[in-house]
C-alpha cells in the first residue's frame, strides 16, 4: 500500500478556515502543521475546521495537537470542528476519549 506524503490543503470560505490533512499525521510533520495553524489558531472571528477525509494515520503526537487545538479554541470561545473522520481514526478518537470533545462539522 502506497503511503501519501503528508500535506495540508488550506482553504478559507464561508467564514471557515479549512485545513484538509492528507497522509500520516505523526511527530515528523508537527512543524508543518504548526505553521499551517499559526495564522488562524488564535482568530476568534473564523471557524477552524480540520477535514480528516484523506488522513490515513495519526499517532499520539497528532492526537496531542488536536487536544491542544481544542483547548486553545475553547479558551477563546472560537469554533473548532472536525469533519470526514475515517473509521480507523474515529476508533482511535473513541479509545482515547477525545471523541466526546470533538464537534463534527459539515462542508461549508
Amino acid at each position: 500500500m502506497k503511503v501519501e506524503p503528508f500535506q495540508i490543503i488550506q482553504e478559507e470560505k464561508n467564514g471557515q478556515y479549512v485545513l484538509r490533512l492528507v497522509g500520516e499525521l505523526d511527530l515528523s510533520v508537527v512543524p508543518q502543521l504548526n505553521s499551517a495553524l499559526e495564522p488562524v489558531l488564535q482568530r476568534e472571528d473564523i471557524a477552524l475546521v480540520l477535514d480528516l477525509s484523506k488522513l490515513s494515520y495519526i499517532d499520539s503526537t497528532g492526537i496531542g495537537i488536536i487536544v491542544s487545538i481544542l483547548k486553545t479554541r475553547d479558551r477563546l470561545k472560537a469554533p473548532f470542528y472536525v469533519q470526514e473522520v475515517p473509521a480507523s481514526i474515529q476508533r482511535l478518537f473513541d479509545l482515547t476519549g477525545i471523541s466526546k470533545y470533538l464537534v463534527k462539522g459539515t462542508e461549508a
